[in-house]
């Protein structure tokens, strides 16, 4: 009902545009987000935004680079991720709760569906 698309591999300072496609349901209501998963790392949050309202979030290392976005007509959400960096790398993961408040944003737990993930390497 998730699917992420968009990654690959970019030197650093190079950007890449990531999208998420839902379908199958509507997510009215829902929060929409990105986590990311570095290899031996825990998955963390990355940004979030309010299907309906826009409202959005983002992990401090990250702003300013990325920037979250979504499309209600095509039922798409984007990331755009400008300036990338090695440590940027990771899998990157689309996600979507209907019951996530602001303190657990950054919990996976709180999702209750997922994409299939979409590699981003940027070499140094």
């Amino acid at each position: 009902q998730l699917q992420a698309s968009g990654g690959g591999l970019v030197q650093a300072g190079g950007s890449l545009r990531l999208s998420c496609a839902a379908s199958g349901r509507t997510f009215t209501g829902y929060t929409m987000a990105w986590f990311r998963q570095a290899p031996g790392k825990e998955r963390e949050f990355v940004t979030s935004i309010k299907w309906n309202g826009g409202n959005t979030n983002y992990k401090d290392s990250v702003k300013g680079r990325f920037t979250i976005s979504r499309d209600v007509a095509k039922k798409t959400v984007y990331l755009q991720m400008n300036s990338l960096q090695p440590e940027d790398t990771a899998v990157y993961y689309c996600a979507a709760s209907s019951r996530v408040i602001y303190s657990t944003l950054g919990v996976s737990g709180a999702y209750g569906y997922w994409g299939q993930g979409t590699q981003v390497t940027v070499s140094s």
